[in-house]
């Protein structure tokens, strides 16, 4: 006896692979590249600042920016890694402004910008505070949100 059989019909489903897991990235590696990108656009600024006697806005923003990028594209998806650029952004706008300062006073005292910054920190740091006005903490909160955002982004 025999008996008629069919096998099922082969499905037109076939399930796809999995995608392959996010890269974590070199937090190291970004934490790096932020920092080298921050002391950078701090002297960059340092020298807008001194230049123009002023702070300015956009700048601030394209230090944070800078931070942000070198710290998204080296460091990679790390969550950690936006956050680290925001906080090495606000520390280099900031730098940024007391070196415009130690810039301008090297020029009015005749001595190197090393010296100024060496022999006369406090001298450089109570110029800060004379100055010191609601609009320099809104640049070191735009610079670092700005960091935030563009490291967020920009991770590959």
């Amino acid at each position: 006896m025999s008996q008629n059989f069919q096998p099922p019909a082969p499905s037109s489903y076939t399930p796809t692979p999995a995608p392959a897991p996010a890269r974590s990235g070199n937090a190291v590696l970004g934490v790096l590249a932020a920092v080298v990108a921050g002391l950078v656009a701090a002297g960059v600024y340092g020298a807008i600042v001194k230049a123009t006697h002023h702070e300015i806005g956009y700048a601030a923003v394209g230090v944070g920016a800078l931070v942000g990028f070198a710290a998204g594209k080296a460091g990679g998806r790390n969550a950690v890694l936006p956050v680290v650029a925001a906080l090495v952004s606000v520390a280099a706008v900031l730098a940024g402004q007391l070196f415009g300062i130690a810039l301008d006073g090297a020029e009015q005292l005749s001595e190197s910008v090393v010296d100024v910054l060496t022999n006369r920190t406090s001298d450089v740091i109570e110029s800060w505070k004379e100055n010191l006005d609601p609009l320099t903490f809104l640049f070191l909160a735009i610079g670092g949100y700005a960091a935030f955002q563009v490291g967020r982004k920009t991770a590959a």
